[in-house]
């Protein structure tokens, strides 16, 4: 079996790659990824020890080569989150939207059986009353959560015009400590401020709501839509993928993580107007097809393992928010340094050689971008 992994060298990527070694020893597993973040390791070694082949490629530009005699297609590649899509919305549209469907169009040319696409519980956007199932209408606010429904869409009709089955994985919002950790995710933001400053600065009046899962139980996700059979009559197949019990408000968030960071002061802003980006999620369908698979950390758990990958690199820094932690800042830095184009395409210089595919059989290494 051939597993192909876009965008493998993100933050849920490192997590993937590792389980899905674990989970499928003898399948042949290959990496396309730009390298954005390759640099962002918070581990001791990379993460691409354990990928077969990795191809540094931009989704944008051509991968029908990749992609022969593929089985699997595991879609993660995406600008990932709100900050980066307010100030690169065309390319989230880009690389979220369009570039997901043709890369799901040329993988139903080659032969690939299914399609795993990432996409985000944010689709549903602001949503009141109770917790949102697959059917419910979608509410999304920001240019991220607005190229997750415009894949999906674009997705469905891939699926309904081949032979190919695509899953859309609605995850809740991820957490935990990766290879390449973020800290611009709610919960590893309030561990990460617990660790460094002892307190937690609630922006908003701690009532929204939002549902999280962990990296790992991410990652479980992806091998059960890899292994799930596949019925004619569901070529495409979208789920929310979490927990019932994951539904949390922010201010449950921050006690919690005062429970197991000793001594964390929490501030809530209780006159902060309304956070919009506040939902529920029915998690109902993943737990009926889904039933071996379902997820496993608690949040008491999800806490102790991104306090501990943190405490394990050394980590004190009360200004993180400023630090490579944050992909936004990462972006920055390659702007202001002349090694990306406001495209998100990296520039060409002689000190920034092509990127190219490591071969088979050898040790994957990664560099400074």
């Amino acid at each position: 079996m051939k597993i192909v992994i876009t965008g493998n060298m993100g933050y849920v990527g490192s997590a993937v790659m590792a389980h899905l070694r674990f989970a499928f020893p003898a399948a042949t597993t290959v990496g396309i990824d730009t390298g954005l973040f390759a640099h962002c390791i918070t581990q001791g070694a990379t993460p691409e020890r354990n990928i077969n082949i990795q191809v540094f490629r931009d989704v944008r530009d051509p991968i029908e080569d990749v992609l022969q005699g593929a089985d699997i297609v595991v879609h993660l590649a995406a600008v990932s989150n709100d900050p980066m899509g307010m100030r690169f919305e065309e390319v989230t549209q880009q690389v979220n939207e369009s570039a997901s469907i043709r890369v799901a169009e040329l993988a139903a040319r080659s032969g690939v059986s299914r399609f795993v696409f990432a996409s985000s519980c944010s689709i549903y956007g602001f949503a009141e009353g109770g917790a949102r199932s697959e059917e419910d209408s979608l509410n999304p606010l920001t240019a991220y959560a607005r190229s997750k429904v415009g894949a999906e869409e674009g997705l469905r009709e891939v699926a309904a015009n081949s032979d190919m089955t695509v899953f859309a994985l609605r995850f809740a919002t991820a957490c935990g400590f990766s290879g390449r950790t973020r800290l611009d995710l709610v919960l590893n933001d309030l561990v990460a401020s617990a660790l460094s400053t002892g307190r937690i600065s609630v922006l908003s009046d701690g009532t929204p709501w939002r549902p999280l899962i962990h990296l790992n139980d991410m990652a479980r996700a992806i091998e059960w839509a890899i292994i799930h059979p596949l019925a004619a009559n569901e070529p495409f197949l979208a789920v929310n993928i979490g927990s019932d019990e994951w539904n949390y408000q922010v201010a449950e968030l921050a006690e919690t993580v005062r429970s197991v960071v000793a001594g964390t002061k929490i501030e809530i802003n209780k006159d902060a107007p309304p956070d919009k980006r506040s939902y529920r999620v029915d998690f109902s369908r993943y737990r009926s097809v889904a039933p071996n698979h379902q997820p496993q950390v608690s949040l008491t758990e999800a806490i102790t393992d991104i306090r501990d990958g943190l405490l394990s690199i050394g980590f004190r820094d009360a200004d993180y928010r400023h630090s490579n932690l944050i992909r936004f800042n990462v972006l920055d830095q390659h702007l202001s340094a002349g090694r990306l184009q406001r495209d998100l395409r990296w520039t060409a210089h002689p000190n920034f050689p092509r990127r190219s595919s490591v071969p088979s059989g050898t040790t994957p290494t990664t560099s400074a971008a």
